[in-house]
């Protein structure tokens, strides 16, 4: 199985939504606040852009209603403007809010789907635009207090400043109330921007969202694909067994029978001794080999130790070094617990005999929804997703409802990260000593 390909390639597969984390993506928690920031303040733009285009279509309804020909016109353009504009705020939300409502089917001309995205927009327009405008309004005065406060602050120049509430008189400095205002409004600015991003976010998904037809069909057609796709990957897996036991536990079995044969029509009994210590030699490789080959379809330490231990076995099998770093706190079901082996597994040996990789990391962590492994490794990358090997490991994640990413530009580093719904659980994590 190679994972080397001539061309930078990078796949991301995942199934239906559902309420696992995001996939790993470069940045703090600071990155992530700075692109709410500009996702609000391109909704602020947008939300400009869909007034006028509502204005417009109201407009043309009114003028050219009275002809049928006309009435199909407006339908027409307000149809196909309106699924432009939603496609255009679900890639807003993909990029900047990380939420991904998926494919709108909003592009008829009539029906329940365009009047939702008339619905959508119209929200859209009231709120989204004005809950921007107060963000970022309450951002540029916060700013404007806290840096006039400090100024002052700094400058030694405060004047006083009289404060009257009801029964109590105060006279303070302005520095120290212009800071105090400024910070103030940051954090209510802040957090009526996280309101908003929240807010806006579980609008797309009532509004833009596929229906619940639409769900059930793209979610037959998702179990369609991924059994066939279980189905492909077993063939696969049975020929790979196929093909061990020929090229290598067949051929030692032959080599053995071989020497028996010789050992047991020779007449030197230093030749017959001779053959015979070289029968014995072939049988302990033999049973190495068949050893092996059990190994590589299923580990019999995964279900006996568990996880932790499988996996501390192919690292020790893995001829580089390999960090574990174990964060799962109890054992996951069967079938998610495998899956994570398998990759995890894989991915290793393809950095070691494939990326040349000198080191590779693997991190496997929990919330209460999915559970996630992710394997990096400093090797040349170039990874083709579409390759056997990797491939067949999406197949396995996604029939599990899983998602499964490959980020590996030439050069490196590759990064393989499967997520997996966790399923429940069935035992405690047993120890490892």
């Amino acid at each position: 199985m190679s994972m080397m390909s001539m061309t930078p390639m990078t796949a991301r597969t995942n199934v239906m939504p559902r309420p696992v984390p995001r996939l790993a993506r470069a940045g703090a928690p600071v990155s992530r606040a700075a692109r709410r920031v500009a996702g609000l303040a391109l909704g602020g733009v947008t939300g400009v852009a869909e007034l006028g285009f509502l204005c417009v279509a109201a407009g043309l309804f009114a003028v050219l209603a009275v002809w049928p020909a006309g009435r199909r016109a407006a339908r027409w353009f307000a149809a196909a403007g309106t699924a432009r504009l939603v496609a255009l705020e679900r890639a807003r939300l993909a990029a900047w809010f990380d939420h991904d409502t998926r494919a709108w089917s909003g592009h008829g001309t009539g029906g329940r789907s365009v009047r939702s995205g008339y619905g959508y927009l119209a929200l859209r327009v009231t709120f989204g635009t004005f809950a921007s405008y107060l963000t970022f309004a309450g951002l540029f005065v916060g700013l404007l207090f806290l840096f006039g406060g400090v100024g002052e602050l700094l400058s030694g120049a405060s004047s006083p400043v009289p404060l009257r509430y009801p029964g109590v008189r105060l006279t303070v400095d302005s520095g120290p109330v212009g800071t105090a205002y400024g910070l103030v409004l940051l954090g209510l600015s802040a957090l009526w921007g996280a309101a908003t991003v929240a807010a806006e976010r579980r609008l797309a998904t009532h509004f833009a969202g596929p229906g619940e037809r639409e769900a059930m069909r793209r979610r037959i057609a998702e179990l369609t694909a991924t059994r066939s796709g279980i189905v492909r990957a077993v063939d696969d897996e049975r020929r790979r067994i196929e093909r061990d036991l020929h090229d290598g536990v067949q051929q030692r079995g032959v080599a053995l029978g071989m020497l028996l044969g010789r050992a047991r029509h020779g007449t030197d009994p230093a030749a017959v001794a001779a053959l015979v210590d070289q029968a014995y030699a072939e049988s302990r490789r033999l049973l190495d080999e068949l050893r092996s080959v059990a190994w590589r379809v299923y580990p019999a330490a995964l279900d006996e130790l568990g996880l932790r231990a499988a996996l501390a076995g192919v690292a020790e099998r893995a001829g580089v070094p390999v960090t574990v770093r174990y964060g799962l706190a109890e054992r996951p079901v069967s079938e998610v617990e495998t899956a994570v082996y398998f990759v995890a597994r894989e991915a290793i040996a393809n950095a070691a005999k494939h990326a040349k990789a000198r080191g590779v990391l693997v991190v496997l962590s929990e919330d209460e929804h999915a559970v996630t492994v992710r394997i990096s490794d400093d090797g040349r990358g170039g990874a083709d997703p579409s390759g056997g090997g990797l491939s067949g490991l999406e197949r396995r994640v996604l029939a599990l409802d899983g998602a499964f990413e490959v980020d590996s530009p030439p050069g490196g580093p590759t990064r393989i990260t499967a997520t997996l719904p966790r399923g429940g659980s069935e035992h405690p994590e047993p120890s490892c000593g």
